[in-house]
């Protein structure tokens, strides 16, 4: 945890976080007051990170309606707790990038859908005629936490870490009036 918060981390997070920009979570803080937030509430969000008693709050749930028809339900998260995430994504990624799969794009370190749209192309120019996507619709409604935790745990072993991930596993999702 003294890695994910550590000022240069929390630095290139943040940049990260405004860069993004995004709409506000549940708290209704824009990512143009977040300044002047963090410099009134980091200290004691740093100290609960550290002490592993932070709370993330639950995610703004946000209906997007598709092209095809339905929705698409997307989850905003506080910036604050973007904020946490990022730095914190930024030292996990390393431990777990070398062992995702080789065809995965996706949230992928340095990869993107352009990439994963040459690759299907070079497959079929080698002459295979069957190029699978794979979109696991709502997967994070049904993966099995314990079994997540589980692998996260084989690469990372600060129960805090551990505890903050957990917590937002299961912080829940908030629809706004």
């Amino acid at each position: 945890m003294e890695r994910v918060v550590e000022r240069s981390n929390v630095w290139r997070a943040y940049q990260r976080v405004v860069r993004n920009k995004g709409a506000p979570g549940v708290d209704g803080v824009t990512v143009s007051e977040f300044k002047d937030w963090l410099k009134v509430h980091w200290p004691s969000v740093r100290k609960a990170l550290l002490d592993g008693s932070y709370l993330p709050r639950p995610v703004r749930r946000v209906d997007i309606p598709k092209a095809s028809g339905g929705v698409r339900t997307l989850g905003i998260p506080t910036v604050v707790d973007r904020l946490i995430q990022q730095p914190l994504h930024q030292v996990l990624q390393p431990l777990f990038e070398p062992t995702f799969s080789d065809g995965s794009y996706r949230f992928r370190l340095e990869r993107n859908a352009q990439q994963a749209v040459r690759q299907a192309q070079s497959y079929i120019r080698d002459g295979n005629r069957w190029v699978v996507d794979l979109d696991l619709e709502k997967f994070f409604n049904w993966v099995n936490h314990d079994v997540l935790m589980a692998r996260v745990a084989g690469r990372a072993s600060d129960v805090r870490v551990l505890k903050l991930i957990r917590r937002f596993l299961v912080a829940g999702m908030m629809r706004m009036g």
